[in-house]
């Protein structure tokens, strides 16, 4: 059996730059959420705070992330990042309690 891999990812942009990755992100939701592994893809902004933006991400394996993180949009994306953000990625790995929304 394999283990779901479920974390949150905050991304602080630069205030400037924040629209351009809302607009970048966005196009990327519908397309990591048809992906085989996917079990959750959620992209949401900040209310007080509309420079960070948080993704909560459930991938049905390891092996289903690694295939999602080595698509060429996301290779292309990682490599310019930084054009985007303030400072890197904080990533927290979770696990999932209860079951997901999707297995409903």
């Amino acid at each position: 059996m394999t283990t779901p891999q479920a974390f949150i990812l905050h991304a602080k942009t630069r205030p400037e730059r924040a629209e351009a990755f809302e607009a970048l992100f966005l196009g990327h939701v519908a397309a990591s959420r048809a992906e085989a592994g996917c079990i959750e893809y959620h992209m949401l902004r900040d209310r007080q705070d509309p420079s960070l933006f948080i993704f909560y991400e459930v991938w049905a394996s390891q092996a289903a992330l690694d295939q999602h993180s080595s698509l060429p949009h996301m290779r292309q994306f990682l490599d310019s990042r930084m054009d985007y953000l303030e400072q890197d990625f904080e990533i927290r790995q979770i696990d999932m309690l209860s079951p997901s929304a999707a297995s409903r």
